[in-house]
Parts: C-alpha cells; sequence; structure tokens
C-alpha cells in the first residue's frame, strides 16, 4: 500500500512465480471452464424437444428425452422480433434452451409457442392520446387502444416512458402493463407534445 492508501499498479500484477503455479485455466485471471460454460447454448429443436398445452393452459415441453411440465418463453428482441431466438426457461427462470426460430417448427406448434410470447409481451397499441395530467411525480394518461380505452398512471422518471426504437415508445405504468406508441410520427402535435413531456 502507498501512504495515501491507494494500491500501485506493481501491488495489483502477480509475481510470474505465482502465476506459474496456477492451474492452466486460472493463469489469465479467468476459468476457462467458466467461459465454455457459460458459451454452451442448447438449442431446442423440432428433433429434440415436442410441446404441448396443460389443462391449466400453460406450456410444457419435453426435450431430450426429460418432461419439464411448465415453461416460459422469454424473448430476446420482445419489440422488434418475437420469432427469433426464444429462451425456454423454468419458473425459476433457469434455462433450458434456445429456439433459433419459430420459423424451424410446425405451424401448430410455433403457433402454440407463439400464443405463450403474446400473453407474456402483452402490450396494447396506443392509438390515440386523448390527454395525459403530470401531478405529484406521476402522469394520468386516458388513451385508446388496440384493446379499448385504457386510462393508466405511470410513475415519472426511472424509465418507465422510454424509446426501444428511433420512433416506437414503450410505456409501463404502476401496474406492471405495458403499452406501445408504434411510431411517435405518426401522432398529432397535440399529442405528440402531451407524450414528450412524460419523455
Amino acid at each position: 500500500m502507498t501512504s495515501t492508501g491507494a494500491v500501485t499498479e506493481a501491488e495489483c500484477v502477480p509475481d510470474e512465480k505465482a502465476k506459474r503455479e496456477l492451474p492452466d485455466s486460472e493463469r489469465n485471471g479467468t476459468r476457462e471452464s467458466d467461459l465454455a460454460e457459460a458459451a454452451k447454448i442448447r438449442y431446442v429443436t423440432e428433433r429434440n424437444a415436442t410441446f404441448r398445452k396443460t389443462e391449466g393452459q400453460m406450456l410444457a415441453m419435453t426435450v431430450d428425452g426429460t418432461e419439464h411440465p411448465a415453461v416460459y418463453v422469454h424473448c430476446s428482441f420482445p419489440h422488434t422480433n418475437k420469432r427469433i431466438y426464444l429462451s425456454i426457461r423454468t419458473h425459476d427462470n433457469k434455462e433450458l434452451g434456445m429456439i433459433r426460430s419459430l420459423d424451424d417448427f410446425p405451424k401448430a406448434t410455433a403457433d402454440l409457442i407463439e400464443e405463450q410470447v403474446t400473453i407474456r409481451y402483452f402490450a396494447p397499441e396506443i392509438t390515440k392520446v386523448v390527454k395525459i395530467k403530470e401531478e405529484f411525480g406521476y402522469s394520468y394518461w386516458e388513451t385508446e387502444t388496440t384493446a379499448g380505452i385504457c386510462r393508466f398512471t405511470v410513475r415519472s422518471g426511472g424509465g418507465h416512458v422510454k424509446l426501444v426504437t428511433d420512433s416506437r415508445l414503450l410505456i409501463s405504468d404502476v401496474d406492471g402493463n405495458r403499452f406501445v406508441i408504434p411510431d411517435l410520427e405518426r401522432l398529432s402535435e397535440k399529442e405528440y407534445r402531451m407524450v414528450e413531456m412524460c419523455m
């Protein structure tokens, strides 16, 4: 240690003898086995997996002969393409495998998986912003959406209203519901001014 308590560069570098005594996988400061494990991606395909809907309307999967009675589908690109690179996970978020594309599966199977994606990432599109009122750190939205008229409350700040592409806006309300404005440029000038205050 220096007198100021800062660690010098020399103190940070292990001596050569100590490095030679480390296992090969740890000499560069990184466990090769950890990197190899992280790089392993198990792909779920039509050949090694089957899917079915349970009586409780959940999705079940059998992969490589092992049955998983309830699995969940997570999208890598939920705002741009929900049909590619889908992670299949257990209830405790352990990844069982990755689907490269739903196009690689028969239509009936793809439809089954896509239904679960739609449920998980349900986000009505806002077709008209009727009114937005801001008060005490919250904004109160009245909108027309693809799911009908929706009134919801959004907490100010914290990325609750954010651009996910150059013109696509994602809004998350205080209850965890999500709404999308697919193209800001399609809003009227009045609507845009209201939305802009919340961005």
